[in-house]
């Protein structure tokens, strides 16, 4: 019984024990976390003063004032210029081709429809043949290999593109009265060769 007892006694010691390092462990994580959250806590306090704190006006600010003023002036003269277009842009959307001209809305429909083989009908043919192609090797692969349902959100994505593409080269058709590239490469800048 002794012996028992005293059994009975270590097992509970050991019990004890075990639970008082579980309690302190627990103590322990809790004050690391509180910590890190006051660390973090610190941090973000610190990041929303930075943010928010105005800067001083220092003189090289000073001299740029009246320039902000005349960029504001350019700001309301730049939405008046925007408005303009805007406005001159749906005039020309709102006109009927005349002969000669292309459809902007047949145009947008064939190339939303049939994507770049759409852009046959008005765009640039260095620009339009290759793409159809490359459109028709596309369609030939995927309808082979890939389901339909993974095809539509690229679908879903193209030819929304394709027919605003479309649309631009009508526009771009019948403002110059030819076949206009979309993608202009004619802006680089040529290198010249030295002596000549």
């Amino acid at each position: 019984m002794e012996r028992l007892a005293a059994l009975e006694a270590e097992v509970k010691a050991d019990v004890d024990a075990q639970r008082s390092r579980k309690a302190a462990a627990i103590d322990k994580v809790r004050e690391q976390r509180a910590q890190q959250q006051a660390e973090r806590d610190e941090l973000r306090a610190r990041q929303a003063e930075l943010v928010t704190r105005k800067k001083r006006p220092t003189a090289e600010v000073a001299d740029r004032e009246p320039e902000r003023e005349r960029e504001r002036g350019d700001g309301l003269g730049g939405a008046l210029e925007l408005a303009r277009r805007a406005d001159g842009m749906r005039q020309e959307l709102a006109k009927s081709p005349k002969a000669g001209e292309k459809s902007w809305v047949k145009s947008g429909v064939a190339s939303m429809l049939l994507g770049p083989l759409g852009w046959l009908y008005a765009g640039s043919l260095r620009e339009a043949v290759p793409a159809s192609a490359a459109w028709l090797a596309f369609a030939a692969i995927a309808s082979k290999l890939v389901p339909m349902f993974l095809l539509m959100p690229v679908l879903m994505v193209a030819l929304p593109l394709s027919g605003i593409a479309g649309v631009v080269y009508a526009l771009q058709y019948n403002r110059k009265g030819t076949r206009q590239r979309l993608f202009d490469r004619e802006n680089k800048p040529t290198k010249q060769l030295r002596g000549g």
